[in-house]
């Protein structure tokens, strides 16, 4: 009995010591398991075609490069950019630093860090047709304003750009009811005395305001509206931006002056920063253009992609950017992603 006792102890002696050993190599597996999953990173979409254009940029090279889990979440830039500030965002690839009251403030308190400068070289104002001032013979479209250059000219070319709905009155097309510009393009239409020769025209929406400029140019036709870069349709088609006064901040409100260039940046969450360095390391170096941007967005809007599709092609089309923004082992997985 004392042999038997002594083999049962030793038998349970070898299976505990067995399972313990497979509890310790499982733990370690899901530990190892743990260890590789994806970093989860929120990408902030304020709701414009740009934006979700370099969030999908950003986010190919997260996936390929870095092994990201990425994501988007849509809504009002309040709305978006507030989810920055807590965390519910990590990365805000079109931060319109000038827009936002609160920007440098929460840059100093800690709560959102600036990594890098998107673009700087946007402009919004008031924009014609270049065929309009200088013609297009290939078109057969003589130049009818062609000593159009200022904002406050176009006091002389109502009949140009005449408002189908009234023969009395010029058209000029405005920014759309409800965004804070639009109540600087109405000072501006008024502090030029445009509302004497001009109808203003609140287009609705902002698609309806590329509609018409679209549908305008494909014509031939006049057409003065207001509009920004970068976008397709400055992209796409060969528009003039009017001048105006220098801008200055004591004019602005009062429609006298030019638009300020505004600050794009990438911005990111501070705890986002301290979780994922190298990725952020990426993200400081990325930088476009307004052109660029545009010609993607005419990529998309020709093509009719999708932003991903639009993306890959934007990085195959500057692979210099590629170059500029990552190391070389990040920018091979990068190429191999696009070339696959």
């Amino acid at each position: 009995m004392k042999i038997k006792t002594k083999l049962l102890s030793l038998s349970l002696l070898l299976v505990t010591a067995f399972l313990a050993v497979s509890c310790s190599s499982q733990a370690a597996a899901n530990d190892t398991t743990a260890a590789a999953a994806p970093l989860k990173v929120v990408f902030g979409d304020a709701g414009w075609d740009s934006f979700r254009f370099h969030n999908a940029v950003a986010m190919f090279i997260g996936e390929t490069a870095y092994n990201l889990d990425t994501e988007e979440i849509s809504g009002t830039t309040a709305l978006t950019y507030s989810a920055l500030k807590t965390g519910d965002v990590s990365v805000y690839m079109e931060t319109w630093s000038n827009l936002l009251p609160t920007y440098a403030s929460d840059i100093e308190a800690g709560t959102i860090k600036e990594l890098s400068i998107n673009f700087d070289d946007n402009s919004q104002g008031i924009y014609v047709p270049r065929y309009v001032i200088e013609g297009d013979k290939e078109r057969g479209i003589d130049a009818l304003a062609p000593d159009l250059k200022t904002v406050a000219d176009l006091a002389k070319y109502s009949d140009v750009f005449a408002d189908p709905e009234d023969n009395t009155k010029g058209r000029l097309y405005g920014a759309i009811s409800g965004w804070e510009v639009d109540t600087v393009i109405r000072s501006k239409y008024v502090f030029y005395g445009l509302d004497a020769s001009y109808n203003y025209m609140d287009p609705g929406s902002d698609s309806a305001l590329a509609a018409s400029i679209s549908s305008a140019y494909e014509k031939g036709e006049p057409i003065a509206a207001y509009y920004w870069e970068p976008t397709w349709i400055t992209g796409k088609y060969d528009l003039v931006l009017l001048e105006d006064a220098p801008y200055d901040e004591a004019l602005y409100a009062k429609g006298a002056c030019a638009f300020p260039s505004a600050v794009v940046t990438v911005a990111v969450n501070s705890d986002f920063l301290k979780a994922a360095p190298e990725y952020c390391n990426f993200l400081s170096n990325y930088e476009t253009s307004s052109a660029l941007t545009a010609s993607a967005l005419t990529y998309i809007q020709d093509n009719k992609v999708s932003y991903e599709d639009a993306a890959k092609w934007f990085l195959k089309e500057n692979d210099d950017l590629i170059t500029k923004w990552l190391p070389a082992d990040k920018a091979e997985l990068v190429r191999n992603a696009l070339n696959a």
